[in-house]
């Protein structure tokens, strides 16, 4: 069973969301929460797999509750679902460690598949913001010297490119025709050699260097 804790300041949107994910078979909803810091108070008491984490609420927003909540436990995923699609909010977001970013008119079924997502420690991004993200960050001037830097390979370069798009070690290993071994062998040596932890970091890199091409 994936637990999830549901943060909003809408309350029906928090009852609605327990509801809808409620009815699938592997998902336990914990509780709701009104806002960053509550979600934080509740973590510090429970421990959810995901915590599900509007943006926009008053007193602690989705940005500082993400990065309280991961500071506190690295372990436990957060999934930004908000209806904004502001370029600071969605940096900041996966910058304090949010695993993934989704607009709230996203379908049941996919903020389902996207919590699997997540907390199989991928990225799960909306496709339209996973391109606004790409379209917005351009290529860095410094691009250059940080894949000689890193010794990092056209290889490396389109592994980085699909874990961006929130591709799954399958999905990768189909686009790419490897086995899924091999997929995960490349992940593991590509993080070795950027001295990283897991995929979001890999696509906060990739993001904030410009490594993701225009």
């Amino acid at each position: 069973m994936i637990k999830i804790l549901v943060v909003d300041d809408e309350k029906l949107i928090c009852e609605g969301l327990s509801l809808i994910l409620g009815t699938y078979e592997d998902i336990e909803i914990l509780g709701t929460c009104n806002n960053g810091l509550e979600a934080l108070r509740f973590c510090r008491q429970n421990t959810p797999d995901v915590v599900l984490m509007d943006i926009r609420m008053d007193v602690c927003d989705g940005v500082e509750g993400t990065k309280m909540i991961k500071e506190m436990n690295p372990d436990i995923n957060v999934l930004i679902l908000t209806t904004f699609m502001d370029d600071e909010y969605i940096h900041a977001a996966l910058k304090n460690g949010a695993g993934g970013y989704l607009l709230k008119d996203s379908s049941s079924d996919s903020i389902y598949e996207a919590i699997k997502s997540v907390y199989s420690g991928n990225i799960a991004m909306t496709p339209q913001i996973a391109r606004k993200m790409v379209n917005t960050t351009g290529v860095s001037k410094a691009v250059d010297k940080i894949v000689d830097d890193y010794s990092l390979t056209e290889k490396d370069i389109s592994l980085i490119q699909l874990i961006c798009e929130g591709m799954s070690n399958k999905e990768i290993a189909e686009t790419l025709f490897l086995s899924e071994g091999t997929v995960k062998n490349n992940i593991g040596k590509l993080l070795s050699k950027l001295a990283l932890r897991d995929r979001t970091q890999i696509a906060i890199f990739a993001f904030k260097t410009g490594i993701v091409p225009d």
